[in-house]
């Protein structure tokens, strides 16, 4: 499926599961999820078992927050496909019996088949509670992902708003921006705005949103925010393809 936004020559084809999950195809056939909580309550049901996102070539976690690493050892042992993530929470999936962990820092780049991901910075926190103890999990990440035939995706994770983001905009030339928007935990409507004119990108994604009663922003917000940008806003219903 073409990109959705003006992107000649481009093929994306990007599923919402709810919350901040997706799952990706690129214009080689790779088939990529990112932060694959499928038992959120979003999440459709003919999404919400692991076996039910097929075949994937790499599994992108942005943080050990469970609402977005809960589901992913599951995942892992369904598809098979290696995690990408940084090293602490890689260190705690092996514990759990992960086979094929791609650990990495903020600043790296590996590639996983066509595609080079590079993790980034986000302004978050990471930990999850194991036995009734706060575990510490690494910082939170973003992730970039290059391809060929492929817009250049910048996935921000959870994430406030930071000034380099325009750094990242202007390294890395990103087409489509995944930005949360819910507010609360994250930054909101108006702060993701202002980074998606600092990335400079073609189209935004909005996520982590709507989930639960104290994740407050919405898409509408974000798309008066950017109304008269030119820079779209591709709101998704969970298990909707575009």
């Amino acid at each position: 499926m073409e990109c959705p936004v003006e992107c000649p020559g481009l093929v994306l084809s990007i599923t919402f599961l709810g919350h901040s999950a997706f799952l990706l195809t690129l214009a080689s056939g790779q088939r990529l999820a990112l932060d694959p909580w499928i038992s959120n309550p979003m999440c459709p049901s003919a999404w919400a078992k692991p076996e039910a996102l097929g075949r994937l070539d790499a599994i992108l976690v942005s943080h050990g927050h469970d609402d977005h690493a809960r589901d992913v050892p599951a995942v892992a042992r369904a598809s098979g496909a290696p995690v990408v993530c940084v090293f602490e929470l890689g260190q705690y999936l092996r514990q759990r019996g992960v086979l094929h962990v791609q650990d990495m820092g903020i600043g790296g780049t590996i590639d996983v088949g066509a595609m080079r991901i590079t993790m980034t910075q986000a302004v978050h926190t990471a930990s999850t509670i194991d036995r009734g103890q706060i575990t510490y999990l690494g910082g939170a990440a973003g992730f970039v992902v290059r391809a060929p035939g492929t817009p250049t995706v910048y996935y921000a994770g959870d994430t406030a708003l930071f000034g380099d983001m325009k750094l990242i905009g202007e390294l890395y030339r990103p087409d489509i921006a995944f930005l949360p928007i819910g507010d609360r935990y994250t930054m909101g409507p108006d702060a993701a705005a202002l980074a998606a004119r600092w990335l400079a990108v073609k189209q935004v994604v909005p996520m982590h949103w709507g989930t639960f009663p104290g994740l407050t922003g919405m898409p509408e917000r974000l798309a008066a925010a950017l109304d008269g940008s030119g820079i779209d806003v591709l709101t998704l219903a969970p298990g909707e393809t575009a």
